[in-house]
């Protein structure tokens, strides 16, 4: 069996997409998941499953979710061998003057091809800082993540793939509970 950790885009969000956790974990259950826990109410849900492509279960979460709520949402899953790989290789964390309060990892559903860096660049604030791997990006935002014009949306629009943003102590308590 292998551990994943799903990340749901904009469920529980000012009202909208409603879900409850208790209903999402009976949905997990319903597709054959075990060992489902929540975190928080923003749609972090860890499982265990079979070795899987991760693709075949956000597809199958995807259904499951229009299935049972009506409604569809971006869905990224991650294997907790892969969170762990994007918390270990987080430039921002060796840097001692970077409070981790103001650190964020955007998850994309698959590895961006070319994109221009100015035009992102160019969207930074000060105080700000990105930094881009295979399949997250790394954002310092010192004023705020609601504050930010780097945003899941523009993220999307640029890198032409799904992207999810989580906080960094989110980040990191999805990854003990993963390996409990």
């Amino acid at each position: 069996m292998t551990t994943y950790i799903s990340l749901l885009r904009g469920i529980n969000v000012s009202g909208h997409n409603l879900i409850t956790m208790k209903a999402l974990c009976k949905s997990y259950q319903n597709l054959g998941f075990s060992d489902v826990i929540t975190y928080l109410q923003s749609g972090n849900v860890i499982f265990s499953d079979r070795d899987r492509e991760t693709d075949a279960l956000e597809l199958d979460i995807s259904h499951m979710i229009k299935k049972d709520f009506g409604f569809e949402v971006p869905v990224i899953v991650l294997s907790a061998g892969s969170l762990s790989q994007i918390i270990n290789n987080n430039p921002l964390t060796s840097q001692i003057d970077k409070d981790l309060s103001f650190q964020h990892v955007t998850f994309l559903s698959t590895a961006f091809k070319d994109f221009d860096i100015r035009t992102i660049e160019s969207k930074k604030q000060s105080g700000e800082e990105v930094y881009f791997v295979k399949n997250a990006i790394y954002l310092y935002c010192q004023n705020g993540y609601g504050k930010t014009k780097l945003t899941n949306n523009f993220f999307e629009t640029k890198l032409k793939l799904t992207a999810t943003t989580r906080n960094w102590k989110t980040t990191n308590e999805l990854l003990t509970i993963a390996q409990q």
